[in-house]
């Protein structure tokens, strides 16, 4: 598979993750910041090595662009037909140029809404040198302390696991959350699930 050409949006000052801006965190260190109430604001795009697999996805990670670099509909473009190029790493089939012309057309952020985006409650920053196992048990710690499992947090844990590229299990999210395997089935919903096949698809 063709690795992801990253370099072309750095050096065309593209704007691709963001983090909250009006939400302020719980609790933040030179770590990671941890948000209580969980923030719908932190974007950031191609933070694994996981590919975009569906036009849905596709049309998501364009409307994200678009709304976080403000750009003309020129340069929205060229940046969509970049990354819908398979060759360029992002993408992992080919997209006919009728598709490519309708995400251009459909995804042109006006101002309207923001694009919905996940609740996230834990943020680690970049360049954070805490290896795995201890983001995991800070991930367990600060979201397993409640006594009440939710969807979102079992998503988090589901993100978390994803951009360090691990594979997704119910047991491995049930540890963290410090709760048993039937607590996290009797939580998650459909659509949870299907995550959890493409993130681990994507690995």
């Amino acid at each position: 598979m063709s690795q992801r050409k990253i370099e072309y949006l750095n050096d065309n000052r593209i704007i691709y993750k963001r983090d909250p801006i009006n939400d302020e965190p719980t609790y933040s260190n030179e770590y990671y910041s941890y948000y209580e109430d969980g923030t719908h604001e932190h974007y950031y795009l191609f933070n694994s090595n996981s590919k975009i697999t569906s036009y849905k996805s596709l049309k998501w990670h364009a409307l994200v662009l678009s709304y976080l670099n403000r750009y003309s509909k020129l340069e929205h473009a060229k940046i969509i037909r970049f990354i819908c190029n398979k060759d360029n790493g992002f993408i992992t089939w080919k997209v006919d140029e009728t598709s490519i012309s309708n995400i251009i057309k459909n995804t042109f952020w006006k101002g309207v809404y923001v694009p919905k985006n996940r609740l996230r409650k834990i943020i680690f920053k970049d360049f954070c040198p805490l290896s795995f196992d201890e983001k995991m048990k800070i991930v367990g710690e600060l979201v397993g302390k409640q006594k009440m499992i939710y969807e979102e947090d079992i998503y988090q844990c589901m993100i978390d696991l994803n951009e360090l590229n691990k594979k997704i299990t119910w047991d491995k999210v049930a540890k963290l959350l410090n709760c048993s395997t039937r607590t996290i089935h009797r939580n998650i919903n459909k659509e949870l699930k299907t995550e959890k096949i493409i993130l681990n698809e994507k690995i």
